[in-house]
């Protein structure tokens, strides 16, 4: 056998061992080398590794080299196009009107760090210039009409460069007047037209250059830069010479002017002064870190190297910082699944140092989000989200300001479609606030003609204060007995809406009051058949036509802060009449928010979840509560306060981040709205009804003739001011016949009025009328 040839253990050329060894060691290495051969292979080793070292160093300074033409030659050409621009921007200044492009008025500046770097420089070392008048930098000011180039083509050899807009990057554009436009898919910023408007100037064409402009690959990772909105400063009303061109720093819808209104046009015209947006508080302006992109560049790296230290291999494509969380978007190598990535949530927190991580896939796309926290929280404030476009301009008939999304885009929602809303959370994780939050949006949006609100706060803490605003149809209620006389007042308000809309042929509330206000303006009348009484000989019904009130109605929301404490007290009823609504109220205009801080299968039952097809959860406290409320897990990795996940219909869940609202905010907004008129409450809403009150005992019946148990009827109702026949008839404990001839010969003798479109009377005699004998509607 030949020197550094490999040996069995059982060769006479291999080492004398021990048999015993070998099978007591079964893992022991079972060959030899010589020295000369091990020494051998080190030396190839060596001499290996020393040539790919280099090669590695040509292949880095190629590289570099081409890297370093391409970036002069981009310097040029970048500088000839700013020029450019600067030319354009006057000419749009001395014009007044912005030209938008395609991607928006918006331009952000993209750099390598290589550019960086030759920025400093030459900040250091600045070559002389011409005198010329210094250059204000604008705050919100659009690019004029030049095309915005892409950025050059980067070599193969060249790593993908990290080079998002940044605060520093913005000081470095201003200091050495070099800055490369690119486009950024992002919502345009609004633009303050300037007072003077002169003629309009034709704005260039896009040059060859621009045109002929690589395109560049794309970076490792995109990070979608937040925008800090600002009012732009005022300039005077007629400049004698053009203000020198302006650079866009950061763009962002502009917030509403102080003192302004969120005004909507009222259908039924009456006087509302409506709700100042300055009762609300105005959010601070937002800090921006220097160091916010590198931080992002080193997270993602972190985040591929833990997650590799896991076996699970891929890249972090994007990279979304929020207010609250960043989303980072990981692409896993082919053959890794998903669940893989998502059962790694608390290791990846823990790796991260963070407080709790979020794993779910990004519908839509081969990637994989991973939400970790900021180090530094924002808070979301409710002024930011009346005062945006989305919430002012919105079409929804019950918009209501839920929060932002994890990039910070608004998330204005309509519970007309929802229809109903189902919010659970533990104590302290902000469900609280969300409620007021949905409050006070339908209280900006809506008048007290268009919506009105019951509220059902059996902790008598949090929903107390907005006791006496007109918007209510019965004082708060805190006692969870009245609570279920309420829900059943409701489904009986559903039945009567539901007649009303048969009558019109029409399939929904605003059907309804479109018909109404049509036929007012028109001068028509509806007429409707109602049951007036009994006929004496034949006993059949007699009808007459009744004249229907042509009044729109309004939309009911029903309000309930703690559904647990209901259940306990009459959870058969409860569920039942929150079954009916669920299932029916939509078309009716009522619509249902049930909030619960106990989030278990008995107050969240099968038959609620089933009918509350949108449902929002806050931070809970297991995986379990996660279930019950949204189907799966994730609500435990919440961050709390106002942190939530929100799952609309269609099954989709989305974090947001629910805005905050102060108990000062809530009472200057509920002292501005009594100051427009004492509420109408309906006594019939929390009114016990006929078929519950079992207090008063029937009264002996014996044999004696009619006139004696027509007296006894007549005392009956005018002690318990209730008149029907079902009534009669159970008070007395006589046929359905007999009742009915006994309330025929009360409406005769004037001791009762007639039915009503119910079939409920009024009480003529003794000085009494009978509440629930009206058809109390707004």
């Amino acid at each position: 056998m030949l020197r550094g040839d490999w040996a069995e253990p059982e060769s006479p050329a291999a080492p004398q061992v021990a048999p015993e060894v070998w099978s007591a060691d079964p893992n022991r290495v079972r060959f030899t080398r010589t020295p000369e051969a091990f020494l051998q292979r080190r030396r190839d080793e060596e001499e290996a590794k020393a040539r790919a070292i280099e090669e590695e160093s040509r292949r880095v300074a190629e590289a570099a080299r081409l890297r370093a033409e391409e970036e002069a030659r981009r310097i040029e050409e970048d500088a000839r196009r700013m020029e450019e621009a600067k030319q354009a921007i006057a000419r749009a200044m001395r014009s007044g009107k912005p030209d938008e492009s395609e991607d928006g008025p918006r331009v952000r500046f993209s750099r390598t760090p290589d550019a960086v770097f030759q920025a400093r420089s030459r900040a250091r070392d600045p070559q002389p210039e011409p005198e010329a008048a210094p250059e204000p930098v604008a705050e919100s000011m659009p690019h004029p009409a030049v095309e915005p180039a892409p950025a050059p083509v980067q070599t193969a050899a060249e790593p993908p460069a990290f080079s998002p807009f940044t605060a520093m990057g913005a000081r470095f554009a201003l200091q050495t007047g070099y800055a490369a436009p690119v486009r950024v898919a992002a919502a345009p910023a609004p633009f303050v037209t300037p007072p003077v408007e002169p003629a309009p100037v034709a704005a260039p064409e896009p040059t060859a250059a621009t045109a002929e402009a690589p395109e560049a690959k794309p970076a490792k990772i995109r990070v979608r830069v937040k925008a800090a909105g600002q009012p732009a400063p005022e300039e005077p009303a007629a400049p004698k010479e053009p203000a020198a061109p302006k650079m866009i720093i950061v763009g962002k819808p502009a917030p509403t002017p102080r003192g302004g209104f969120l005004q909507r046009i009222d259908p039924l015209g009456e006087d509302y002064d409506p709700i100042e947006i300055d009762m609300l508080t105005e959010p601070p302006a937002p800090a921006f870190e220097e160091s916010e992109d590198e931080v992002l560049e080193v997270n993602a790296d972190a985040l591929e190297k833990t997650l590799e230290d896991f076996g699970v291999r891929g890249d972090v494509l994007n990279a979304h910082p929020g207010p609250v969380v960043t989303l980072y978007e990981f692409e896993p190598a082919p053959g890794i699944k998903s669940s893989r990535v998502i059962g790694l949530a608390d290791d990846i927190a823990r790796s991260m140092s963070a407080v709790s991580a979020r794993v779910a896939v990004v519908p839509g796309r081969n990637a994989i989000g991973i939400e970790l926290p900021n180090p530094r929280r924002e808070t979301v404030y409710l002024r930011e989200l009346i005062a945006s476009p989305d919430f002012s301009d919105s079409k929804h008939r019950l918009a209501i300001a839920l929060g932002k999304t994890i990039g910070g885009e608004p998330v204005i929602v309509d519970l007309a479609k929802m229809p109903h809303l189902l919010v659970a959370g533990t104590t302290g994780s902000g469900k609280s606030v969300a409620i007021n939050t949905m409050i006070l949006s339908l209280l900006y949006k809506l008048k007290p003609q268009d919506c009105r609100l019951i509220m059902v706060d059996p902790k008598m803490l949090e929903l107390s204060v907005y006791d006496g605003i007109p918007h209510l149809l019965t004082p708060v209620v805190t006692d969870p007995k009245k609570a279920v006389v309420a829900l059943k007042w409701a489904v009986r308000e559903m039945e009567d809406r539901y007649k009303k809309m048969s009558k019109l042929g029409v399939r929904n509330i605003d059907g309804f009051n479109a018909r109404v206000t049509e036929a007012t303006a028109k001068g028509e009348v509806i007429t409707r058949t109602v049951q007036t009484g009994f006929d004496r000989e034949t006993g059949e019904a007699i009808y007459e036509q009744e004249q229907m009130d042509l009044s729109t109605l309004p939309y009911i929301v029903v309000i309930v802060d703690e559904m647990a404490d209901l259940m306990m007290v009459a959870g058969k009823e409860i569920e039942g009449a929150i079954q009916r609504l669920a299932q029916m109220a939509r078309a009716a205009g009522i619509h249902l928010i049930m909030a619960t801080q106990r989030p278990s299968v008995d107050v969240i039952t099968g038959t609620i979840k089933a009918n509350f097809p949108t449902r929002i959860s806050f931070q809970v406290t297991s995986k379990i509560d996660s279930r019950t409320i949204l189907g799966e897990m994730g609500a435990e990795q919440l961050l709390g306060q106002g942190d939530m996940l929100y799952m609309a219909g269609g099954g989709r869940i989305v974090r947001v981040h629910g805005p905050f609202v102060s108990d000062t905010e809530v009472e200057r907004v509920v002292a501005h709205l009594k100051t427009q008129g004492a509420p109408e409450y309906l006594d019939g809403v929390t009114a016990e009804d006929d078929g519950d009150e079992e207090d008063a005992a029937p009264l002996p019946v014996g044999d004696e003739d009619g006139a004696d148990l027509y007296d006894r009827a007549v005392a009956v109702v005018l002690r318990d001011k209730k008149c029907s026949t079902s009534y009669v008839q159970r008070r007395l404990q006589v046929g359905y016949n007999k009742a009915a001839s006994l309330v025929e010969r009360m409406e005769k003798e004037g001791v009762v009025g007639p039915a009503n479109h119910a079939g409920k009377r009024q009480i003529l005699m003794g000085g009494g009328v009978d509440r629930g004998a009206f058809d109390m509607e707004d």
